[in-house]
């Protein structure tokens, strides 16, 4: 039967990399912007991974619309580019090649060339690559060749340079502000006056700061011009406004002293009759802001660095046999159906199966399993994984962005992307945190001004300084999304991939998993457990059994092959092959006549069991299922067969346990068989003989008692099980639809993910709790303090000595040690995250 459905608009999703965001406020403003374009669906910005990824209708929204919004909120979209020659010799089909490249999803524009014979497009950075664009290219008809690409304009190469820039930067504007220090401490200053008048000492200081403020400042100069446009502030408006207050006021102090002869009439200090200047507080500011920003650069690269790890795992070549012969070819050509040799010691460069040879494979790249895997024809194999021993040949299935690789580095992408619900309250706060900070700092300048100590102009301005400088919310932007970069990557390296941060913070809620039984705590194929025989040897009797069920497609029979397989038998030739439908087998085996299959056919036939049926019925008391062998109509004896409990299984139950949380088995097996596997892995609560929609009301239903529920399945029946639940957990080795349907997914199919991945997300989200917390008690805090309350404590009493460094003599904040404060502010909050690297993830 074909249900009918309304055709739904086609919806795309598309990342794209924000340059010159700096807090949570910025992140608030790209997202608006997004949203205001016509046909966006969605848009999440994370300050992190300095990207948005945006969901939009591609029939109403254009790429080069969403890339515009971005410039048209002060930030900058970044764009890539490939330039391709045209192959071959003929006019190139200009139209066509339009046409094709039409269909490329994330392309803002086509530039093509027919005299020089050259495409060039371009696209959001990384949101397409050459072998798409060659693919496309090639349908219409054309060839095209990859121009070599300037390395100094990769992503890398531009990261790099910008982080030397701050490198520079930091390191000029710090020994500036030295200098200017060091000519401001009184001996310094009077051995300056022998050779110098206070004036041309004052603006040698001018000189000097001058550029620190115009060169090493200019990046939140230009920002908060783009964003002053626009009417919105952000934290570049904050530095630059207390930046330059301080390099202002000094400026005026230098050159019209007498503006401030009431401010600095009660001062008594070595510049006589003349105003204080504070040229060194603009530069040491910017170096120590500088300085934050450096080493938030360095700890965002070591937050990404599992991805990083991922993309560094995939061959660069691939041996394929092309016209009889093996020809090296880089492996982005590689196509599916391809045949591709491999030798000891390489790694795979696509996915495929095993088509001749065998080898034992190391996979814990993927699955995080150390062991080898053997691998024979017929077996799947995935790229990047480590071929150990043999030689074998694979035929390729999936290449490309379509291999096992691929997809783990696209799925971690979008996880570190994502935004986790407990993100939306720091960046509420952040929104309207910028604006507020700019009118308490213009307050705090008011009312010192007006009843401050004597020279209040000068303290009201530097109390200003430090409001501004100390409010900076960039810690409270990457507060979580730094948590969950470090946590999703950790998760990939062990083999769990986390389909986004809203999944990784409901994780930590769970209380209840439920485990659906085949291919989730069962192996998932029957299995020979145990043979019994009589008056024959072990080995005959499965010869002659499998001889006999080689023909078969039932499940038992393939088990009974399988064993022969595994134990190296030959198997001889059947002379007369009978089934008997839901019963067994009947079949002549080098001259003898056998009866393989349950109870009722040996009873039919007539054959006394013996003592065999007493021990049949023991095995099935522990949910194996028995087939009975008679040779030449006697019992010769019976093979037990059951889907056997995976080594893992009961050690995952008490993982969980020991986390204090509830397990159920959920299945469609029959009471006695899921109660038996219930018992060999250690839960006590069983729901047996389920369909797969009562499986979702099951799920439900636990819902509804107030529980959040983990779903654990494998298969394409559990898919509507896995939805429902809280958190969906699939069992990588199962079902592709399964863990379309999952939020989280377990590559290696070892049970004990779901413990692990439990723990990693209570890590993650004590993680986020504990950065939030510094982040927001810093700014609570601090703020008060830089605005001048403890003037209120010690006007009487005065500073202590040991304090008159950090609160002068009338406990205002020196403006410098509030930059100190807010770059300490974000380094801990990024090292705090990184600690999640090393974090324990073993139930205790």
């Amino acid at each position: 039967m074909t249900i009918e459905t309304a055709p739904k608009p086609k919806s795309e999703t598309l990342t794209i990399g924000v340059g010159g965001m700096t807090c949570a406020s910025c992140v608030a403003r790209v997202e608006r912007a997004l949203k205001k374009v016509p046909g966006v669906e969605g848009a999440n910005v994370n300050l992190a991974t300095e990207k948005a990824t945006v969901s939009y209708d591609a029939a109403s929204a254009e790429v080069e619309a969403l890339m515009e919004a971005i410039e048209g909120a002060g930030y900058e979209p970044r764009r890539d580019s490939l330039v391709f020659d045209i192959a071959g010799s003929a006019p190139p089909d200009v139209t066509a090649l339009q046409r094709a490249f039409a269909g490329v999803p994330s392309i803002i524009a086509v530039d093509v060339n027919p005299e020089l014979r050259r495409v060039s497009i371009t696209f959001p950075a990384g949101a397409v690559d050459a072998r798409q664009l060659r693919r496309a290219a090639s349908e219409a008809g054309v060839e095209l060749t990859e121009r070599a690409v300037d390395s100094s304009k990769s992503a890398e190469a531009i990261e790099a340079h910008e982080r030397r820039l701050l490198v520079a930067k930091w390191v000029t504007a710090g020994i500036a502000g030295v200098l200017l220090m060091l000519a401001g401490i009184d001996p310094v200053f009077e051995q300056l006056r022998h050779s110098f008048s206070v004036q041309e000492i004052l603006t040698s200081m001018f000189i000097v700061a001058l550029p620190v403020q115009v060169w090493a400042g200019w990046q939140f100069y230009a920002t908060t011009w783009k964003t002053a446009r626009h009417r919105t502030a952000d934290m570049n408006t904050l530095i630059a406004l207390g930046t330059t207050a301080a390099f202002a006021y000094s400026a005026v102090a230098t050159f019209w002293p007498s503006l401030f002869e009431s401010a600095h009439r009660a001062h008594d200090h070595m510049l006589g009759d003349r105003p204080p200047v504070y040229f060194e507080t603009g530069a040491i500011i910017l170096a120590l802001i500088l300085f934050g920003r450096w080493l938030e650069a360095r700890a965002k690269g070591s937050t990404s660095a599992a991805i990083t790890r991922l993309m560094a795992l995939g061959a660069r070549t691939a041996r394929v046999l092309r016209d009889g012969r093996e020809v090296d070819i880089p492996v982005d050509e590689v196509v599916a159906g391809d045949v591709v040799a491999v030798r000891p010691g390489e790694k795979l460069p696509v996915d495929g199966v095993v088509i001749a040879g065998h080898s034992a494979v190391d996979e814990s790249m993927l699955t995080g399993e150390s062991l080898p895997v053997e691998k024979t024809e017929g077996d799947p194999v995935y790229g990047a994984t480590l071929n150990r021993t043999g030689a074998f040949r694979l035929r390729a299935t999936r290449v490309g962005s379509e291999t096992a690789l691929a997809q783990i580095v696209r799925l971690v992408g979008e996880a570190q992307g994502s935004k986790a619900p407990v993100q939306r309250l720091a960046d509420y706060i952040a929104s309207i945190f910028v604006p507020v900070v700019i009118a308490v700092a213009t307050i705090d300048f008011v009312v010192w001004a007006l009843v401050g100590p004597e020279g209040a102009v000068i303290y009201a301005t530097l109390n200003a300084v430090a409001v501004l400088i100390i409010a900076c919310p960039c810690a409270l932007g990457l507060a979580t999304p730094t948590a969950i970069m470090v946590g999703t990557g950790r998760g990939a390296e062990r083999g769990i991939l986390i389909r986004s941060g809203e999944a990784l913070e409901t994780a930590h809620k769970l209380d209840t998993v439920v485990f659906d039984k085949t291919g989730t705590l069962t192996e998932g194929r029957p299995r020979v457990t145990n043979v019994i025989t009589k008056n024959i040897d072990e080995a005959a009797l499965i010869r002659l059994a499998a001889a006999a069920e080689r023909g078969s497609e039932h499940a038992l029979g393939e088990a009974i092959v399988r064993e022969s397989q595994q134990r190296g038998l030959d198997l001889p030739d059947v002379a007369a092959f009978e089934a008997a439908p839901g019963k067994g087998v009947r079949a002549e085996v080098e001259g003898r006549s056998l009866v393989i299959g349950t109870l009722g056919l040996m009873t039919e036939g007539g054959i006394d069991l013996g003592d065999l049926a007493a021990t049949g019925a023991a095995l099935q008391a522990e949910a194996k299922t028995v087939v009975y062998v008679a040779v030449d109509g006697t019992a010769a004896g019976a093979i037990a067969i059951a889907d056997t409990v995976k080594p893992a299984a009961a050690e995952a139950v008490a993982s969980l346990r020991r986390q204090g949380i509830d397990v159920v088995l959920l299945t469609g097996d029959n009471q006695a068989t899921a109660r038996s596997i219930a018992r060999l892995v250690g839960i006590e609560t069983v729901i047996a003989e389920v369909l797969p929609d009562q499986k979702v009301e099951d799920v439900r239903r636990l819902q509804d008692q107030g529980r959040v529920v983990a779903m654990v399945g494998d298969g394409i029946n559990d898919a509507p099980a896995l939805a429902q639940a809280n958190v969906g957990i699939a069992i990588g080795t199962g079902a592709d639809v399964a863990m379309d349907a999952a939020d989280v997914t377990l590559i290696s199919g070892d049970p004990r993910g779901v413990g692990t991945a439990i723990a990693l997300s209570r890590a993650t989200m004590r993680t986020v709790r504990q950065n939030l917390f510094w982040a927001f008690a810093y700014n609570v805090a601090l703020i008060p303090v830089a605005a001048g309350v403890l003037y209120l404590l010690v006007s009487e009493t005065g500073v202590p000595d040991w304090l008159s460094w950090a609160f002068g003599d009338y406990g205002f904040l020196n403006p410098m040690l509030a930059a100190v404060a807010m770059a300490f502010s974000s380094v801990t909050v990024m090292t705090n995250s990184l600690r999640l690297r090393g974090a324990r993830l073993e139930a205790r």
